[in-house]
């Protein structure tokens, strides 16, 4: 895994012309902020080494990279699904990735709901915690250190 995540990064560097410390993975409802971005370049994802391929409609299946303010960025628009069929391992892969390239701080974003009737479609939440239904997990298996329920009493 660890020479497949080198060979990518490799592959990305010699391709990106910025050396951003923050990436966005753009999920379902926030594609469209890909378009604010300035200055920007893009690769596709079946253009890069060992990247999976996004097969969700309206998932672009592109890496770009640019300005979002003054600040470098690199932004996933559309990512890689458990349910498309990838192994855990391989829809977490581009986050390594990633890592290997510099990158410090990572936003994901996705659609989501919640219980409280007082939310309402278009809310922005931040989610500290969630319940995973799936019976894998990449994180728990390799890093995690913690319960997999931490935050809840």
């Amino acid at each position: 895994m660890l020479e497949r995540i080198q060979e990518t990064a490799a592959y990305l560097k010699g391709k990106m012309h910025t050396h951003p410390e923050t990436a966005i993975i753009l999920g379902t409802g926030l594609g469209s902020l890909a378009g604010e971005i300035t200055e920007k370049y893009e690769i596709k994802y079946e253009d890069i080494p060992n990247f999976p391929v996004s097969t969700v409609e309206g998932h672009s299946g592109k890496l770009i990279c640019g300005k979002l303010g003054d600040k470098d960025i690199l932004a996933m628009q559309g990512r890689f699904h458990f349910y498309e069929g990838y192994s855990m391992k391989e829809v977490t892969f581009p986050v390594r990735v990633m890592r290997e390239l510099g990158i410090k701080t990572l936003f994901v974003s996705n659609a989501s709901g919640g219980t409280n009737p007082d939310f309402e479609i278009g809310d922005l939440m931040i989610i500290t915690d969630h319940i995973n239904f799936f019976r894998t997990s990449a994180a728990r298996q390799e890093y995690s250190l913690r319960p997999a329920f931490s935050g809840y009493e």
